[in-house]
């Protein structure tokens, strides 16, 4: 358990059906890039989609999403306002469960509504959106990974 670290935290939205929308790169994508740097506090790459899928309506190249990378004191401050403040502000929050930890010792969060963080004013947001926060430990298993983010503080399920 000492020489357990948090790597990095990776913070991504998908698009989706908002990309179908007129006026998607003019007002739509810049207010959804403009809220995840409120929250993250750090400027969001543009992911574009690598194949094409007819199912999916999806041409290479499309912008298919969002992502953060956080490390060092942005990732700490983070990781504090995630379990302190965000977290608990979910609607009927009781905690983690403990299958979001995949076997390689990382937890992933989902989360269906940005406006739970304090940055984002619900009344003037004119969005909304999803994203989704995975934590990357050093650690090797899914106990050994349990363990970890039960001493960062973070919530789950008894």
């Amino acid at each position: 358990m000492q020489n357990l670290s948090l790597e990095k935290i990776v913070v991504s939205v998908g698009l989706g059906r908002a990309r179908t929308s007129p006026q998607f790169e003019d007002k739509i994508l810049p207010d959804i890039s403009k809220e995840l740097e409120e929250i993250t506090g750090q400027k969001s790459s543009i992911r574009k989609a690598k194949k094409s899928i007819a199912g999916f309506k999806v041409r290479e190249g499309d912008i298919v999403g969002l992502t953060v990378t956080l490390r060092g004191k942005r990732m700490k401050d983070f990781l504090g306002k995630l379990a302190g403040v965000v977290l608990p502000r979910m609607r009927d929050f009781r905690g983690l469960d403990l299958k979001n930890i995949d076997s390689s010792g990382n937890l992933t969060i989902g989360i269906r509504e940005h406006v739970i963080f304090p940055e984002i004013n619900q009344d003037t947001s004119r969005v909304a959106f999803g994203l989704e926060i995975t934590l990357v430990s050093t650690a090797k298993n899914k106990e050994e990974g349990a363990e970890f983010y039960k001493s960062l503080g973070i919530p789950f399920k008894k």
